[in-house]
């Protein structure tokens, strides 16, 4: 299965939660898409497997994963000392992709994806062109010296508005640091990792 590009509202509507952030049109109708949609009292209650499920699409849309990579960051989770549902947030967390949306390099993950794919990011001081590239602590994430100037890099870095106590940003230099792994309690996403844990038990 190749990356959703389709309509993010729809997913969002899917899911009851603007996954992909502030969405006006998700506002006016946060109900599930199709006919059937707006409350309607015929839907029967979810069995717990589909509930596990839709909370695992729901990770998966929400950070741009595709199935395979979400399985096997699950499989490192579960080898992992912790509780294995906040680990796999914090994996994911630690993804280039997901660390420059959140310092602002970018609008969105998927246009940091396409930041990191076109080697406009550098890794301590090297370029690295792998959006699922995992971050350790310590490691310094920096723009390019010749993509300092992208419109959507600056355009983005103007309207940041949100800073995470797990990275430093440096906004003279276009640098940030990964301070490290994120505590469950600051990390934003409405996820219940539970589920997706139950989920890959059975």
């Amino acid at each position: 299965m190749a990356r959703y590009t389709g309509p993010k509202t729809k997913i969002a509507r899917r899911f009851k939660d603007p996954i992909f952030g502030p969405d006006k049109s998700f506002e006016k109708k946060n109900y599930p898409p199709g006919q059937h949609g707006g409350g309607n009292k015929r839907r029967g209650k979810q069995s717990e497997y589909a509930l596990q499920l839709m909370e695992k699409q729901k990770a998966k849309y929400t950070y741009g994963i595709l199935e395979k990579q979400f399985k096997n960051i699950f499989h490192n989770a579960s080898h992992k000392k912790g509780v294995t549902g906040v680990v796999l947030l914090q994996l994911i967390e630690s993804r280039l992709d997901n660390v420059v949306f959140r310092l602002g390099i970018a609008p969105s993950r998927s246009a940091a994806r396409q930041l990191v794919s076109h080697r406009h990011i550098e890794v301590n001081h090297k370029v690295v062109n792998i959006p699922s590239y995992s971050l350790k602590t310590g490691d310094i994430v920096s723009v390019r010296e010749k993509a300092k100037s992208l419109e959507v890099i600056t355009y983005s870095i103007a309207s940041k508005r949100n800073s995470f106590s797990w990275l430093e940003w440096d906004a003279a230099s276009l640098t940030g640091k990964f301070l490290n792994y994120p505590d469950r309690e600051d990390i934003p996403e409405n996820i219940k990792e539970q589920l997706i844990v139950e989920l890959y038990s059975k």
